[in-house]
């Protein structure tokens, strides 16, 4: 059992690390996105997928030593999350006390990734309500008759009332 606990430890700091690393990355899409650098999205979104890859692999291997835990300790891996562990590690302070602090740390760096991902999220919704705009503007444009205006021959002639100039966001 001490073996699985300590593997679980090094599992979840090295699961911890990834997630650490991954909260920059995300904040720095953050500027990438209100910046409207397409090629720079291209290369964080790269990057962070990367990190998302490593996540999955490490955060597979967590479930199955919680997995391994439970066949010892008569229990599924439902039964067994962090809290739960920590409880059950009273005759072992010092194993309770780092996973306690794991536990800790993991939900605090989780809870950050959440939010700059949330923020991302609307951002990226944003501009898409926006490309949705600017087509729908172009479109009617191009189906709206324009002005019947009258030459000096007094034939038809028809021209837009906007131009050539579409809606321009960043103004």
């Amino acid at each position: 059992m001490a073996s699985l606990i300590e593997e679980l430890i090094s599992t979840l700091k090295a699961e911890k690390a990834v997630y650490e690393e991954l909260v920059p990355v995300s904040e720095q899409k953050t500027k990438i996105l209100v910046k409207n650098d397409l090629e720079e999205l291209k290369k964080i979104t790269a990057q962070e997928q990367l990190l998302i890859d490593r996540a999955g692999v490490i955060g597979h291997k967590r479930e199955e030593v919680i997995k391994n835990i439970g066949v010892v300790l008569n229990k599924t891996p439902e039964q067994l999350d962090l809290t739960s562990l920590t409880r059950l590690m009273a005759k072992q302070p010092e194993e309770k006390k780092t996973l306690a602090a794991l536990h800790d740390s993991l939900r605090t760096t989780m809870r950050r990734l959440v939010e700059v991902n949330e923020r991302n999220k609307d951002l990226i919704e944003n501009s898409l309500e926006m490309i949705e705009f600017n087509m729908n503007f172009i479109q009617s444009t191009r189906m709206s008759p324009g002005n019947n205006n009258y030459n000096r021959n007094a034939t038809n002639s028809y021209t837009s009332d906007y131009g050539g100039h579409g809606f321009d966001a960043k103004q």
